[in-house]
């Protein structure tokens, strides 16, 4: 990709958050992963659980604090974290784990009364600030699973909190603006209508900041996810502008070879079993010189551990399904920022372009784009 053209994304991703103080960033999130730390050491430690002199195995934690089937490699990814952060201790030779810090009632309050604020300062609305609050105070419910983690993220069928999520904030404003941008560009490339798929569209976050800026261009856009909920969402927000369908990234299913010039997948890939596959399976359906347009998690925030990765359990008696990439036996949802490189490559993709650099203080939060090519046609 030309070098103007990368400036050009660039600076309309940092246009997209122009008002915001960006060195500040850091300190909010450490402030929602510390509230999300101290909650969850508060629900292991009950009922006198670690007691001086114990050590229990993962397994008999899970079952002393009747952790839902489904719900127990969110507790195994809880005791990983707090290993890491120093509040709990494990043996490496046994894996047992013991001496988990006390934390009190008025120390977990304290870190959860600064929740909104940090929210607040990293551009979420009121609402998603309200939905970290509900699940930390939810939080022994929701991994017995007395309560789903959707009835606090959609109130009522309500998508708001949702779009909190995925569009109105500040990082997701920058990614958006920055696919946005690239979508422009193959729109200025092609010949005829750019042809777009865009993979887990979900509440439409990304699609809702794509749409209208494309709205003067050729473009035959397909929404997809693979529940029916979201598409008759879409339908209902975006009307006749777009297509609809059913797509499953974790299917056998064959592709229609070139069928698209441009994949756009927001915060959907990591639900991938075998991200390789997938890769190659995209890489198959992209016409030659087409663009995948990836935003994904490159870290694991614990303050999503103890609210949105509920979202990411196997159904109610369904196995785990377990990735069997890079990211095999250890549980991890997320592939780091240099791991999607990686898999670009190993796929046949050519990186074009990666944001945010990994020394601004956007990078902290976690969250990239990524453009990539089937091959090395460059724009004109």
């Amino acid at each position: 990709m030309p070098a103007d053209a990368l400036e050009r994304i660039a600076r309309s991703a940092a246009a997209a958050i122009h008002e915001v103080d960006t060195a500040a960033l850091p300190g909010f999130m450490r402030q929602l992963d510390h509230a999300a730390l101290l909650a969850m050491a508060r629900t292991l430690g009950r009922n006198g659980l670690f007691r001086p002199g114990i050590r229990h195995r993962w397994d008999q934690i899970a079952d002393r604090l009747r952790a839902a089937p489904r719900h127990r490699w969110i507790l195994r990814r809880w005791l990983t974290a707090l290993h890491d952060e120093g509040l709990l201790q494990r043996d490496d030779t046994t894996g047992f784990v013991h001496d988990l810090r006390t934390v009190r009632r008025s120390e977990a309050a304290d870190a959860t009364a600064l929740v909104a604020d940090a929210a607040h300062g990293l551009g979420y609305p009121a609402e998603m600030a309200r939905f970290f609050v509900a699940t930390i105070e939810q939080l022994p419910r929701l991994l017995r699973d007395e309560v789903a983690v959707q009835t606090l993220l959609f109130p009522d069928g309500d998508l708001s909190t949702a779009e909190g999520a995925y569009k109105d904030n500040v990082i997701n404003r920058y990614l958006n603006a920055a696919a946005v941008e690239l979508l422009r560009g193959e729109c200025r490339r092609a010949a005829a209508p750019l042809r777009v798929l865009e993979l887990g569209a979900g509440v439409g976050g990304t699609t809702a900041a794509v749409v209208p800026a494309l709205a003067d261009e050729p473009v035959d856009y397909l929404f997809t996810d693979v529940s029916q909920f979201f598409l008759d969402a879409g339908r209902q927000r975006f009307g006749d502008r777009l297509r609809y369908g059913i797509f499953d990234i974790n299917a056998d299913e064959p592709v229609q070879p070139g069928s698209a010039d441009v994949v756009l997948a927001a915060n959907v890939l990591h639900n991938s079993v075998h991200i390789g596959h997938l890769l190659a399976r995209l890489r198959d359906l992209l016409a030659p010189g087409g663009l995948l347009v990836v935003i994904e998690s490159c870290r694991e925030h614990y303050q999503a551990l103890t609210s949105m990765q509920f979202l990411m359990s196997p159904r109610d008696g369904e196995p785990q399904p377990g990735a069997t990439d890079v990211r095999a036996g250890t549980d991890r949802i997320f592939l780091t920022r240099g791991e999607w490189l990686d898999e670009l490559v190993a796929a046949g993709f050519t990186p074009q372009l990666n944001l945010p650099d990994p020394t601004h203080p956007l990078a902290t939060l976690g969250q990239h784009v990524f453009a990539a090519r089937t091959d090395e046609l460059e724009q004109p």
